[in-house]
């Protein structure tokens, strides 16, 4: 037997879960897991694009901090 336990919901929670649900007999536990892996995976993928932006930054300064760019800024 599984371990249950019950949470407290407000209503308009609930009956977004249950217009979210992909078929009508789909359990809450089984779209909350599909949510959280989802939300999971979006996270880590943020967090590789956080990644990939602060190590472009030097270069964009070098590429974009330029007297080249800055004489077309005043022209």
């Amino acid at each position: 037997m599984s371990e249950a336990s019950t949470i407290q919901l407000n209503k308009n929670v609930i009956e977004q879960l249950k217009a979210a649900k992909e078929f009508p007999r789909q359990t809450y536990t089984e779209l909350l897991k599909k949510m959280i892996n989802i939300f999971i995976a979006v996270k880590e993928r943020n967090q590789y694009d956080e990644f990939l932006h602060k190590i472009q930054q030097p270069k964009m300064k070098e590429l974009w901090d330029n007297k080249e760019d800055e004489a077309w800024e005043n022209a």
